[in-house]
């Protein structure tokens, strides 16, 4: 009898499980199939737009949708409603081929192979050995590794990058401190130092290489590397500071300072593999540094690197590991969405809403450039509330602020690099940021919502 009426508890939690799905299920349908319905009837009552301006203008909507409401990969909803404006005859399948001849599409496969090399040269370890040696505390550990983070956002691309990079590190360094509440200090420190110092240059987030590629497309004009690291590094430097000092004050005054367990003096000397790797490190950022002088772009000094550090026997890891390291996902996901802003203004859909958007916003023409700076701050900064991807919100606000800047007759290349500054700042929630999520859910190292709140 007590058998009998465990399973029949467990049939009825299960099926009431089942019901709370489908119906959370319909609901979100519901919402989506009335959001679909509400802005597609709009846009066939609109008669300023042309029929491919209203197909692709429905697709980027749709993609835009699904990108914050659905669990759908963002490179399988980039690339369908890629694929749905080519079969509706709004572009041709061009569109679709040159997606993956974009100069940021090589950027990132080469970067991705970089970061490999550096990880598997073994100078993550090395790393951390550096930082025991000049800590004389557990407190300075945090402000070492604090200083140690920061070279890294010049060659390795991605914020999950660094942060995959970073993880085994703070590991290695957890183990000198004496409880929870230290190690989960150091693993909330990691994934917000690396997500603020990103705005020190261009590779340091996906983000900025999509936004500049919009850029591109709908003005014509670009963002260069040194650019970039003139406008960036310092503020990213003075934020970086000034998180270690909230974090310290926050969470570590009231924790006792202990002494670092003694490191041995003698240093292991550079293998050849790291003394390679510093070299082509070296002399790959010095390439970038000087794109306006011997004429040749990022992209193209970024792909000989990487094939560099591919070379048999004179490289540092293989042609297997240096494919495999690449997040084909992203790659599709950046080549996809790179076409449909490309698709959004080729098919006049960007003329349609700037003449729109004047209607509406024309009396913000005569407000003071201060207005115009504190809006477009505030809402890149609070995006990653509402859209939780970072390279998803450069694909749906950068053409928005592009519009917003043409409208308003702003410098379109300040309002993008403004935009995607405060685009970095995402550390409000642990689904914020993929480089929190790496942290948040590790077994042996992690750290409290609430903290992060804090």
């Amino acid at each position: 009898m007590e058998i009998q009426q465990s399973r029949s508890v467990r049939k009825k939690a299960s099926s009431v499980s089942v019901l709370q799905k489908v119906e959370g299920l319909s609901l979100k349908l519901l919402i989506f199939l009335a959001t679909f319905v509400s802005y597609g009837v709009l846009l066939i009552i609109l008669q300023d737009l042309t029929y491919k301006g209203k197909v692709t203008l429905i697709a980027f909507l749709t993609a835009m949708l699904l990108w914050i409401f659905s669990s759908f990969s963002a490179g399988l909803v980039a690339l369908g409603a890629l694929l749905s404006i080519v079969l509706l005859q709004a572009a041709p399948p061009a569109l679709l081929y040159e997606s993956l001849a974009e100069e940021i599409v090589w950027l990132m496969i080469g970067s991705f192979i970089i970061g490999e090399s550096v990880r598997s040269s073994g100078l993550a370890s090395r790393m951390s050995k550096v930082i025991l040696r000049k800590a004389t505390s557990l407190s300075k550990v945090l402000s070492f590794f604090t200083i140690t983070l920061q070279p890294l956002s010049f060659f390795i691309p991605s914020t999950s990058g660094r942060a995959a990079l970073t993880l085994p590190v703070v590991k290695e360094l957890s183990v000198l401190f004496t409880n929870d509440k230290q190690k989960s200090t150091l693993a909330m420190l990691a994934p917000i130092i690396i997500l603020i110092g990103s705005s020190a240059t261009i590779i340091g987030a996906g983000s900025h290489i999509i936004g500049i590629g919009l850029l591109n497309t709908s003005t014509g004009e670009k963002i260069s590397y040194f650019q970039w690291f003139i406008w960036g590094a310092p503020f990213a430097l003075v934020m970086c500071g000034i998180t270690l000092l909230i974090i310290k004050l926050l969470f570590w005054q009231q924790e006792p300072l202990m002494k670092v367990k003694e490191v041995p003096e003698k240093t292991q000397p550079f293998t050849i593999k790291e003394k390679r790797t510093l070299f082509l490190l070296t002399t790959l950022i010095l390439f970038w540094m000087t794109e306006s002088i011997h004429g040749y772009d990022i992209a193209f000094i970024t792909m000989v690197g990487a094939l560099l550090f591919m070379l048999p026997h004179y490289g540092i890891i293989n042609w297997k590991q240096g494919m495999n390291s690449v997040s084909w996902n992203l790659i599709i996901f950046v080549a996809a969405a790179t076409a449909l802003g490309k698709a959004i203004v080729d098919t006049g859909v960007v003329d349609w809403l700037q003449s729109f958007i004047f209607n509406k916003l024309g009396f913000l023409q005569s407000a003071p450039s201060i207005i115009m700076l504190l809006i477009i701050l505030i809402i890149s900064v609070t995006s990653h509330i509402y859209i939780t991807s970072h390279t998803t919100r450069a694909v749906v606000m950068i053409p928005s602020f592009l519009v917003l800047s043409q409208t308003l007759d702003l410098n379109a290349t300040a309002v993008v690099f403004l935009s995607l500054v405060g685009m970095n700042y995402c550390v409000t929630f642990p689904v914020s940021s993929k480089a929190l999520l790496l942290f948040y859910e590790d077994e042996k190292i992690s750290y409290s919502a609430k903290d992060l709140d804090r």
